[in-house]
């Protein structure tokens, strides 16, 4: 049996296979968004699919929404060509629980699969006319922090970067978001919440910065006018909130694969696109999750709360993500990860039955971590914490690989692990009794010399 909109017609047979189905009229759905959509998403890979996706198809079974999301794809069209188009835009969402069970559940909530790319005439006509829609009231991003770069180390720009203000809005390359909200501008400036849902820290802020760059360099140039830099500036029109992201979305697995096709389903296999996504009809992912989201949405928004989504205030947005980000989460797993790379782990589940490598871990969080952590209010640290520990690093049932995790780490450091060395300087703390922090940072530097332990 084939994952596609036909195969939904026969609710017993995927019921037999324990595969839970949409609780919503799909092609309404589909029909409704296509003439005014509501959000789209730029970033059409797994954390959007498994997570991103999947709160708007809570939203649509409960009757709490009407219309889906579309998802636009600027870096690699394989994903459009060869896992939404063959799937009639469905994906299987695999939950992957500690004790070894598996819950599977179509998503259907995306309407249409788009490649945003200004040198497709048709797509980006299409694009264009997505944004000028008034009704228009989300735009998120799962492109990753480097999407959002517009210059090199040296602070010169970026190539490309050069080419499209030297050009302006009519076919950019790398400023989409730009052109496309100068697209709404002409179109009568309805406004709209531009928000990043990338694991980066002050996302929006990033976000915002980018595009208000570009579009000052192009006035400045005379190629759009003075008023579309006063529109996008103005927070009450165009706003750019903060958020907080938190799902474990590895790689599609074998095993799972294995899994789906001995049950019957076709086309289940991996590939490896052109760009190096790893990516599949299915997503394979752990149950936690979080999305904490500064409600700043001018032009309305999904009940995304009905849906188990945070919408707070930006400093609550900005504490939740300190706490993950420099002390509950990400400094565990990088500092996990160097080593398991040298120590020969391939998966983040293994290593946590190594003594020290626990040790290590547990000491980075619980003493050196927990003493100067921030306390968002609405997650309790210690509770966040030892969820990371005994339940979410632990699961076997997680196909992910500390290689995954220890990529651009040189790119992590100073905030995962920086970030608690001033705040123990800050409060008068004796730095000679941080002894997970340096060792993760020696770690790192012998991490570097890219030969592991067996001499590889």
């Amino acid at each position: 049996m084939k994952m596609c909109l036909s195969a939904l017609q026969s609710p017993a047979a995927w019921e037999a296979l324990d595969v839970t189905l949409p609780r919503f009229d799909v092609a309404a759905m589909v029909q409704r968004t296509k003439a005014h959509p509501l959000w789209v998403h730029f970033g059409a890979g797994n954390i959007f699919r498994g997570f991103i996706a999947a709160l708007q198809q809570s939203l649509l079974n409960q009757g709490l929404a009407d219309r889906g999301i579309i998802a636009a794809e600027t870096f690699d069209y394989d994903i459009v060509d060869r896992i939404y188009a063959p799937f009639d835009n469905l994906t299987l969402n695999v939950t992957l629980h500690p004790d070894g069970h598996t819950s599977r559940e179509i998503i259907a909530s995306v309407a249409e699969a788009v490649k945003a790319d200004a040198s497709l005439p048709e797509s980006w006509a299409r694009m264009k006319e997505i944004f000028r829609d008034p009704g228009l009231q989300m735009v998120s991003y799962t492109i990753t922090e480097k999407g959002y770069a517009l210059r090199r180390p040296d602070g010169s720009y970026l190539p490309v970067v050069t080419e499209d203000i030297e050009k302006g809005p009519e076919a950019p390359r790398h400023a989409m978001t730009a052109a496309l909200l100068y697209e709404r501008f002409q179109a009568g400036a309805a406004p709209l919440a531009v928000c990043s849902m990338d694991n980066c820290s002050h996302n929006g802020e990033k976000l915002r910065q980018s595009v208000v760059e570009l579009a000052r360099a192009w006035a400045e140039r005379g190629l759009v006018p003075q008023e579309f830099l006063t529109y996008l500036e103005d927070e009450t029109r165009v706003s750019f909130p903060w958020s907080m992201i938190d799902k474990i979305t590895p790689r599609p697995h074998q095993r799972v694969e294995s899994e789906l096709t001995a049950m019957g389903l076709e086309d289940m296999a991996p590939i490896v696109t052109s760009r190096g996504t790893y990516i599949a009809a299915f997503v394979n992912a752990e149950k936690p999750q979080y999305l904490v989201v500064e409600d700043r949405f001018p032009n309305g928004r999904p009940a995304l709360e009905k849906a188990g989504v945070y919408l707070t205030d930006r400093d609550t947005v900005n504490r939740t993500e300190r706490m993950k980000v420099t002390t509950c989460l990400n400094p565990l797993h990088t500092a996990m990860s160097v080593y398991g790379c040298m120590l020969g782990y391939t998966l983040i589940c293994d290593e946590m039955q190594d003594e020290d490598i626990l040790a290590l871990i547990r000491r980075l969080g619980y003493q050196e971590g927990l003493p100067v952590v921030t306390d968002p209010g609405i997650l309790n640290p210690k509770d966040f914490l030892a969820e990371v520990l005994e339940q979410r690093l632990p699961n076997p049932f997680m196909p992910d690989a500390p290689q995954r995790i220890a990529t651009d780490t040189s790119q992590k450091v100073g905030i995962r692990f920086g970030e608690t060395i001033k705040s123990w300087i800050a409060t008068g703390r004796d730095l000679t009794q941080l002894k997970a922090i340096p060792l993760a940072l020696a770690g790192w530097l012998r991490y570097l010399l890219a030969v592991d332990d067996e001499g590889k």
